[in-house]
């Protein structure tokens, strides 16, 4: 039974992919934990985005409408992948974000962006309204007014102009353990990070009922 779903960029690219989900302990392709590196403190580090698997957001999660099934997800996926182009980026760095490690493009390309917001703006009559404890979990009173008008509308305060792509490497962490992990991180993804990567694929992910995302379906971006 999937709670919610969510559309995500998982690289299709074998190594960078078992790099990230052997980071973060769960790989969300074959439904198992993964043999984390043996780092201090990695494991309660990545307790946070583990859940998730190795991903970057374009549409967060979210539950269905009333009256939409998965299937017709499924052929939304596959419609709208096929009227996106890919975007390349030259490459990845490790990246501190407010509290938290990522991977991310430097600089993020516009046409990333723009894409991010196809994703955003077609799967919106699939996502039903969020509830009261939805909200209060997004903590909209340490967001912008712009970032609240967002979450309100669309159901996630990152989208449109505050879109950041992002791989996380870490949940929410004291700026002493930010600093011992980021070289840590950088040396584990060195082989990884210099080498271009094409953002190619769309991916439905969905949530089962012990909070665990899973790869359900990628469709390659064909537009």
């Amino acid at each position: 039974m999937i709670k919610r779903y969510a559309l995500y960029f998982a690289p299709a690219e074998a190594g960078l992919w078992q790099a990230g989900s052997d980071w973060l302990g769960w790989d969300a392709a074959s439904g198992r934990p993964t043999g984390q590196p043996a780092i201090a403190g990695l494991a309660v580090a990545t307790a946070a985005p583990r859940k998730y698997g190795f991903h970057a957001t374009l549409k967060a999660p979210f539950r269905l409408a009333e009256g939409v099934t998965p299937r017709d997800l499924h052929a939304a996926l596959a419609a709208l992948a096929g009227q996106l182009a890919p975007v390349p980026l030259p490459g990845l760095a490790v990246t501190r974000l407010g509290r938290f490690l990522a991977l991310c493009p430097q600089p993020q390309p516009e046409a990333l962006t723009r894409l991010a917001a196809e994703v955003v703006t077609a799967f919106e009559p699939f996502r039903a309204p969020l509830s009261v404890a939805e909200i209060a979990r997004r903590q909209p009173d340490r967001l912008s007014p712009r970032q609240a008008e967002l979450l309100h509308a669309f159901g996630y305060p990152y989208v449109f102009e505050e879109f950041r792509f992002h791989l996380s490497l870490t949940g929410d962490l004291a700026p002493e353990e930010l600093a011992r992990l980021a070289p840590l991180a950088q040396a584990f993804f060195a082989p990884h990070l210099a080498r271009p990567v094409q953002i190619d694929r769309l991916c439905l992910f969905g949530e089962d009922e012990g909070g665990r995302f899973h790869l359900l379906a990628a469709q390659a971006l064909a537009g």
